[in-house]
């Protein structure tokens, strides 16, 4: 494998994982980051938000065959920005600002230039809440389990 495959496979799961992180971002929280930026870059709409839906496909047992799990609505984005750099966002639901803002952000962190900034102040935190949030829906659950057993009754010959 080369250098250059490995640097563009390392990009790519680098984008893949703040894509992630903000696609499951409160609107809010998105909307006080983009207020916060000094400078907001240019940018055109190559492909306004659009809602529509996609299938969304389980494995049984999560492992087995696939099936289908039923449908899912989704809103896509894309934006250019000035310097040429596209943005993309996909995010649940029909909120079309969102897709926008998450787009724009995919953007500015595939620029380079505000990469470590934006990194460190905006994807982080938020990736730091959503593992709370994952956390404290964990313990939830957690406390609400029941633990069914037998008892191995003496007149059982095993």
């Amino acid at each position: 494998m080369s250098d250059k495959t490995t640097i563009g496979d390392a990009a790519t799961r680098a984008r893949k994982d703040w894509l992630a992180v903000l696609a499951r971002a409160d609107r809010e929280d998105l909307e006080n980051a983009w207020e916060a930026l000094s400078r907001k870059p240019d940018y055109e709409m190559l492909r306004k938000p659009e809602s529509g839906l996609v299938m969304v496909r389980g494995r049984a047992g999560g492992n087995g065959r696939r099936f289908n799990l039923g449908e899912m609505s989704v809103t896509r984005c894309v934006v250019g920005l000035a310097d040429g750099t596209m943005g993309v966002g996909y995010v649940p639901g029909r909120d079309h600002r969102k897709a926008e803002l998450v787009a724009l952000f995919d953007g500015l962190l595939a620029e380079g230039d505000m990469q470590a900034t934006l990194m460190a102040e905006l994807v982080e935190p938020l990736r730091a809440t959503q593992v709370e949030r994952r956390a404290v829906a964990g313990r939830r659950a957690a406390a609400t389990r029941v633990d069914f057993f037998t008892l191995v009754r003496g007149d059982n010959p095993e």
